[in-house]
């Protein structure tokens, strides 16, 4: 069995059992790692092992059952060194209301690990996902560069529970915002982030957050970047592919909420003028999770009140960028605004100026 609380681990129920010994060997083989039997030949002979962690995207091995001996097979992303990337911690802290929080924290290698520049990325889905002890590119690009990263599974995320789960729904912008507030605000605490260089970054849900973060918390981030985000939490009943089912339609009124007034509320576009924070926003043009007309939007709030942003939008793009062309400038554009608002060059006195 696959567990995930904190980092990702293999238990057995029966460590008598032949396949329990086997299991635990592997464990013990490669430390550190999640070793794990993907799938046999039909006569039980040999498996397909992967190995993976944090700092691993995946080793896949040829196991021979019978004679014990593993062989190499291939490698996810082979042109990665697990020793030139950082470290995933496992994070525990108390939400504002007493709730358990869990996470994880990212630190570049080398240095003290103190008073970092911070980045806050909370994950999409929004009910039902979390984060997990596993390797990130994006996590690892963004540490590799001098950045801490913080993921928090805000309630509402899977893996804790029924109960945990459910008490996100209609909490978007409430309670599961506050989550991400108290995460960084314990980052603060704990030394590891410098609180005048914390950016928020996130995709779909996670773009949601950021804004509404930078909205709810005008100073405490100093910018936020967005990728494929809702805007207007109204227009999820109008567009998008979730409508395209009942169990969709059911999902939207149960865990986003039906009342419009509300809605708007804990819409980015109705909040555009508490903006203090440097926005960046990605999307593409056909998005049918998140049409581009939630770019286009919140876009028109900025507009109205003359406040500036980056704006990033590919016609030829979904929900999120796939073409390598796409992503190399997305993440060179990312990198760059990054660095103006919190990286090393960044003023550390004041937000940036919009």
């Amino acid at each position: 069995m696959v567990t995930r609380e904190g980092k990702t681990g293999v238990e057995v129920f029966d460590a008598q059992t032949p396949e329990g010994k086997m299991t635990r060997a592997l464990a013990a083989s490669f430390p550190g790692q999640t070793a794990l039997f993907t799938s046999f030949t039909r006569d039980g002979r040999y498996g397909l092992v992967e190995v993976d962690s944090d700092r691993n995207p995946g080793d896949f091995y040829f196991f021979d059952l019978e004679n014990k001996k593993a062989d190499y097979l291939v490698s996810r992303r082979r042109w990665i060194e697990p020793e030139a990337m950082a470290e995933v911690r496992p994070i525990a802290l108390k939400a504002r209301d007493g709730v358990e929080l869990n996470g994880y924290l990212t630190l570049p290698k080398g240095g003290s690990g103190k008073n970092l520049p911070l980045i806050v990325n909370p994950h999409g889905g929004p009910h039902g996902i979390r984060d997990v002890w596993e390797f990130n590119p994006e996590v690892q690009l963004l540490a590799n560069r001098g950045y801490a990263v913080l993921q928090v599974n805000f309630r509402g995320s899977g893996g804790y529970g029924h109960d945990f789960m459910t008490s996100g729904y209609r909490q978007w912008g409430t309670k599961m915002q506050d989550d991400v507030t108290d995460a960084t605000k314990w980052a603060i605490v704990q030394g590891y982030a410098d609180p005048k260089r914390i950016c928020l970054y996130g995709a779909s849900y996670g773009g949601y957050s950021a804004l509404m973060g930078a909205i709810r918390e005008p100073d405490l981030y100093r910018c936020a970047v967005s990728d494929a985000g809702v805007y207007d939490l109204g227009m999820m009943h109008d567009r998008g592919d979730t409508t395209d089912t009942l169990s969709g339609r059911n999902y939207l009124r149960m865990a986003v909420g039906e009342n419009r007034e509300e809605m708007r509320q804990r819409s980015p576009v109705a909040s555009a003028d508490k903006l203090k924070a440097a926005i960046m926003i990605v999307h593409g043009g056909r998005d049918e999770r998140v049409p581009i007309a939630q770019a286009q939007a919140m876009r028109k709030a900025l507009d109205a009140r003359g406040y500036a942003y980056e704006w990033l939008v590919k016609d030829n793009e979904g929900h999120g960028f796939y073409l390598a062309e796409n992503q190399n400038e997305l993440y060179t554009k990312l990198l760059a605004f990054l660095d103006r608002n919190i990286g090393a060059q960044a003023a550390s006195s004041a937000p940036a100026a919009p």
